[in-house]
Parts: structure tokens; C-alpha cells; sequence
């Protein structure tokens, strides 16, 4: 079996020189680490042909060959993600609280890197420079496993990384590559308590369910997103259309897509057929409960499974309900934690549908498309937690980072 436990030892030991690395050496790298993307854009492009020519040959979807797809804008993208996480404070050493005991000892919890981080990935190689970049900021080394389906990407562009950091003194291992994607080897990482800290997985149900169920290295949990548009009775119906049609084509194939809409009865009449008409521009499948087909006959009846399905396609699951009340039960039941939406002229429905869902980015007339660690100004991220302990929505460096307490006295005994 491919050797983790070498490349695990070597992640540890870069781990305990990058905890004690300044912020300036870290930026230099990670600035370093952005233009040698750029000089090796070539190389890193032909990498990517080749696994679009597998990908194509295998009978991935439209959608998976979009998520795999570089180009030279995309590259440069992953380059300025970098220099962004480059310019962002620094979060190790920072003081979370401090005070004195009634015994005198100076007591302060900072924040410091979690050591090593597993990162669990499918067929993004942007994610590649995306979480190197934030686990260097945050003083992390860190050990991929992307998967096949961009295994050449990444390769080139884990290489590219490595040549930059020891270029700036910093050890290549630092940004380590797991380059065997077999599914034994997944499991064995998922299982290396040795030397990671904690496994992120970045992907679809499938891989997350995966690595919750098989793991022993703690798990934070990330990213299925079968999100939702509520289109409550007092919504402004134009706005309504444009932001379900942003959240559901601008980029199907992502996690804070829109997976399924709710339309209040009283305006569904209304509304429904200005929505459809716009998405029917972008060929979107609809999938409705009995009402939405008898309002939009072009509609496809819904199984009660469409409700639960992250579709990353341009179909799009509909119901009619009767308020805000069956919209956040509805949401609740079959909503996976990410981000909800409400359109509405209501500042009481806002609130009651605010209050009421259960996920971690909820909207007030705006696309869920805005879920993304960027958007939320925090550079790159490392994914979306739908989980509640530790780190919950966009994870940027903080969600990166543990704390430790330091206590100075001069002599105490108890």
C-alpha cells in the first residue's frame, strides 16, 4: 500500500517548523507560491487536458467537466485567491482573552495552528491552492487527497506550490500530495490519528458520508448543499425571478446552488409563471407537487426523493406551501444545513424564516450563490461546514486555527 506514514511524518515535522514561522515568511511563500502558478501556467494547463480528455472518455457530466476544468483566467483566479489569503491578519498568536486570577497568575488563550490538516477532495484543482494557502497562513501543514479525476492537475499544481515554499525556506512538506487515489489508501488516511489533526472532506454526499462513517482523525463536516428559495406571499415577483435564476444557473454545479424552490400559495399563481419563464432560458427541469403542475403544465411530477436530492444540474425540485410556517418546517426537514433564502416584503416573515432555519448562511432577498468564503471576505476557503461544533459556514483561517491557555506567574503553588 502507497506509504502514509512517511508522508504523514514529514507533514508533522514541517508542522512544528511552520507553528513557530513568522507572519512575513509566511506571506513571502504564499506570494511566491502565487506567481509561480502564473510562470508555470503551461504546464499546469497541459496537466489539466489531460484529465478533461479522461474525464470526457469516462462520461463525466457537463457539470463535473466544468468543476474540472483550468484556463488561463481561472489559474489566474487561484493566484490572486492566494495573494488575498497573503494580505489577510494573521491569526496565530492572536489574543482571544486574557485576565488575572484571583491568585495573581496571568492567565491568556491565544490562537494557535492546528498542527496537520487533511483536506478530502473530488475533481476541483483550484482547491488544491485554496486550502495549501490557508493552512500555511494559519501555521498548518497540510496533506491532500484530491481525486482522480484531477489527479494530474493536482499533482502539477502541489508541485508548483512545493518548489515556491522551499524556494523561500520554508519545507516543501509544508503542502504534501497523496498521490494514489485509490479508495484503500483513502480509508488508510482517514484513519492516520498518528499525524493528522483533523480531516476536512470537500465534495459531494457520497465522499462526506465516506469519511463521517470511516474516519477516526476528527471530522469537520462540509458541503453538500441542497439549498432553497422560499418565495413568501409578499415577495416582489421580478425579484423573486432573478435571484432564483442566479442561485440555480449561475453555476449549477457548485454546493450553495439552489437545489429546490417554495412558493407561498397566495402568489404562486403569480409567480410561478414569471419564474419558469425565466429559467426556461437556461432549459431548467422543473419538479413540482401536484399544485405546481397544475399551474405549470411543462413541469415534471415530483417524487418526494427529488426534495432531498443535491441535483448540481439544472433541474430544479418546486413546491407550493402555505406559509412561512410549512416553508421552514419543509426546509428543516429536508434542507442539509448550508444556505436558505427568503424573498419577501415582510419584515416579521423575515424574521420568523430567519429564526426558524436550521443552516448556516440563511438569506433575506439574496442568491444563495453568495455562500463562499470570498464573498464573506475571508480569502479563500477551506469549505462550507454545515456542522455545528468548532467552525459553522464559510471556513477561513480562524476555523483554521485552536486555541491554547498561557499562564504566567511568579511562584503560585496551590
Amino acid at each position: 500500500m502507497y506509504d502514509l506514514n512517511t508522508l504523514g511524518r514529514k507533514a508533522k515535522s514541517a508542522s512544528r517548523i511552520l507553528a513557530v514561522t513568522g507572519t512575513a515568511v509566511k506571506n513571502a511563500a504564499l506570494l511566491a507560491a502565487a506567481d509561480a502558478l502564473l510562470a508555470h501556467m503551461d504546464e499546469i494547463l497541459a496537466a489539466n487536458s489531460r484529465d478533461l480528455e479522461a474525464g470526457k472518455a469516462a462520461g463525466l457530466r457537463e457539470s463535473l467537466l466544468d468543476r474540472l476544468a483550468l484556463s488561463p483566467d481561472r489559474i489566474a483566479g487561484m493566484a490572486g485567491g492566494i495573494r488575498k489569503v497573503a494580505a489577510l491578519p494573521d491569526p496565530v498568536g492572536q489574543l482571544v482573552e486574557g485576565h488575572t486570577l484571583p491568585n495573581g497568575i496571568q492567565l491568556s488563550k491565544v490562537r494557535v495552528p492546528m498542527g496537520v490538516i487533511g483536506i478530502i477532495y473530488e475533481a476541483r484543482p483550484n482547491v488544491t491552492s485554496d486550502a495549501a494557502a490557508l493552512c500555511l497562513k494559519a501555521g498548518n501543514a497540510v496533506i491532500l487527497r484530491g481525486g482522480k479525476e484531477a489527479f494530474e492537475s493536482n499533482k502539477a499544481v502541489t508541485k508548483v506550490m512545493r518548489e515556491a515554499l522551499a524556494g523561500t525556506g520554508l519545507p516543501e512538506d509544508c503542502v504534501a500530495l497523496v498521490e494514489d487515489t485509490s479508495r484503500e489508501t483513502a480509508t488508510a488516511l482517514m484513519r492516520l490519528n498518528k499525524y493528522l489533526n483533523v480531516l476536512i472532506p470537500r465534495g459531494g454526499g457520497g465522499l462526506i458520508r465516506s469519511v463521517v462513517e470511516n474516519a477516526t482523525v476528527p471530522v469537520i463536516e462540509t458541503g453538500v448543499g441542497n439549498c432553497h428559495v422560499y418565495v413568501e406571499q409578499s415577495a416582489d415577483v421580478q425579484m423573486a425571478a432573478d435571484i432564483v435564476f442566479n442561485a440555480k444557473t449561475q453555476r449549477p454545479s457548485v454546493c450553495n446552488a439552489a437545489e429546490s424552490m417554495l412558493v407561498d400559495a397566495a402568489i404562486a399563481e403569480k409567480a410561478l409563471p414569471v419564474i419558469a419563464e425565466k429559467l426556461s432560458a437556461k432549459k431548467v427541469e422543473l419538479r413540482g407537487c401536484p399544485e405546481t403542475c397544475r399551474i405549470l403544465p411543462s413541469a415534471v411530477p415530483a417524487c418526494e426523493e427529488d426534495y432531498d436530492t443535491e441535483f448540481l444540474d439544472d433541474i430544479l425540485s418546486v413546491k407550493v406551501v402555505s406559509g412561512v410556517e410549512e416553508a421552514v418546517a419543509h426546509i428543516n426537514a429536508h434542507g442539509t444545513g448550508h444556505s436558505e433564502c427568503i424573498v419577501t416584503g415582510s419584515y416579521e416573515a423575515a424574521q420568523q424564516f430567519t429564526d426558524g432555519v436550521d443552516a448556516a448562511a440563511v438569506y433575506v432577498n439574496a442568491s444563495t450563490r453568495f455562500t463562499d468564503g470570498e464573498e464573506f471576505g475571508l480569502g479563500a476557503e477551506i469549505g462550507i461546514s454545515t456542522q455545528k461544533l468548532h467552525a459553522r459556514g464559510p471556513m477561513g483561517l480562524l476555523e483554521l486555527t485552536s486555541t491554547k491557555y498561557i499562564l504566567r506567574g511568579n511562584g503560585q503553588i496551590r
